[in-house]
C-alpha cells in the first residue's frame, strides 16, 4: 500500500526538481540571451539613429528645392496669363486656404485677375439633392434669360451647363451678364450647393476646380460624374478649364484621376496632381496659358504625367 506520506514526499520531490531545473536554465542561459537581446537592440536603435538622419537629409534637400521652386515661380510665370482672368472652384473640403491662397497669388504674378471663388459644398454631387436641384434650373426663376440649357434631363450636366453660362466668358465672345450671374449663384446657395467665398464674382476666361483626396461611399462614382460634368462645362464655355489637385486625388475615386481616366476629357481638359508644391502651382498657371492655345496635359508626379507645362521661351 502506498501511504499519503509517499505522496507527499513524491510531489515534494518533483518540485525541488522543476525550481532546481528553473535555476540551472536561468543560471546557464541568462547571460548568452540577455547579450544576444542587449546587441539586438543597440543595433536597432544604431539603424534607428541612421534612418532619423537620412530623414532629415532629405527633408532638408525638399525644403531647398521647394524654397527655390517658390523664388524662381514668379518669374516662370511672368505675363503668362496678362490680361486673362481666372475663377477658382473649390471642389473638396480637404483644400487648404494656404493652397488656395499661394495659386492664387500666382495667377497675379502671371498678370491675371481673380475673377471670384466658389466652393462646392458635399451637397452639390449629392444624388439626393439632384430633385430640388432640376427643379430650380428647369424653370425661369433659375435661368436667366438667354441662357441655353443642355438638352438632357441629367442633373449634374444641367446645374454643370447654367454655371458654365454665367461664369465663363465665351472664348472671342461677350461676357455674360452680371446679373445672372448674381442670379444663378445667390440660387444654388439657396439650396446650400455651394457658397461664394470672394466679395465679387465676375465671368471669367479660365476656371481651376480645385480638388484634394478622393471621393468615398458607395455613391463615389456618381459624386465624380456631377463633378466632371461641371468641370467640361466651364472648359468648353471658355478658354479652358483644369483640375488641380494632391497626389491622392490623381487615384481612381479622385477628380483628378477620373478626368485622366477619360480620354475625351482628358485630351481637353489639363490636370495638376502635386499643386500643393510650388512646382505644381506652376504647373497650374502655365497649363492655363497652354489651354488658351487648346494645348492639353496632366501633369504633376503620377503616372504618365509630365513634370510640368512647356514653359515659354518669351512671355507674351
Amino acid at each position: 500500500m502506498i501511504d499519503f506520506r509517499y505522496h507527499l514526499v513524491s510531489l515534494i520531490a518533483v518540485f525541488l526538481a522543476i525550481a532546481l531545473g528553473l535555476v540551472i536554465g536561468a543560471t546557464q542561459l541568462s547571460g548568452p540571451l540577455l547579450d544576444n537581446l542587449q546587441g539586438q537592440v543597440t543595433s536597432l536603435q544604431e539603424d534607428k539613429r541612421e534612418l532619423e538622419d537620412t530623414t532629415q537629409g532629405l527633408q532638408a534637400q525638399v525644403d531647398g528645392s521647394q524654397a527655390f521652386e517658390s523664388a524662381v515661380a514668379p518669374a516662370l510665370v511672368e505675363g503668362a496669363l496678362a490680361g486673362r482672368s481666372v475663377l477658382f472652384v473649390v471642389a473638396s473640403e480637404d483644400v487648404t486656404t494656404d493652397t488656395v491662397e499661394e495659386v492664387t497669388a500666382l495667377v497675379t504674378e502671371a498678370g491675371g485677375t481673380v475673377a471670384g471663388q466658389l466652393t462646392l459644398a458635399p451637397e452639390y454631387s449629392d444624388p439626393a439633392s439632384e430633385p430640388a436641384l432640376q427643379s430650380y434650373v428647369t424653370t425661369p426663376a433659375g435661368r436667366p434669360a438667354g441662357v441655353e440649357l443642355p438638352e438632357t434631363d441629367d442633373t449634374g450636366r444641367l446645374v454643370g451647363g447654367l454655371l458654365a453660362e454665367v461664369l465663363m466668358v465665351p472664348a472671342g465672345g461677350p461676357a455674360p451678364d452680371a446679373a445672372g450671374v448674381s442670379t444663378v449663384v445667390a440660387g444654388l446657395q439657396a439650396l446650400d450647393v455651394l457658397t461664394q467665398d470672394s466679395a465679387s464674382l465676375t465671368p471669367a476666361d479660365f476656371a481651376v476646380v480645385l480638388t484634394s483626396g478622393t471621393v468615398s461611399g458607395d455613391d463615389a462614382a456618381d459624386r465624380n460624374g456631377v463633378l466632371l460634368d461641371l468641370v467640361t462645362a466651364l472648359d468648353a464655355a471658355g478658354s479652358g478649364a483644369m483640375v488641380a489637385g494632391d497626389a491622392a486625388s490623381a487615384g481612381e475615386d479622385g477628380l483628378v484621376g477620373v478626368v485622366r481616366a477619360d480620354p475625351e476629357t482628358a485630351a481637353a481638359v489639363s490636370t495638376v496632381d502635386n499643386v500643393t508644391s510650388p512646382s505644381g502651382q506652376v504647373s497650374t498657371v502655365l497649363a492655363l496659358r497652354s489651354e488658351s492655345e487648346g494645348t492639353s496635359g496632366a501633369y504633376g508626379t503620377g503616372e504618365d504625367a509630365q513634370p510640368v507645362p512647356p514653359v515659354p521661351a518669351t512671355t507674351p
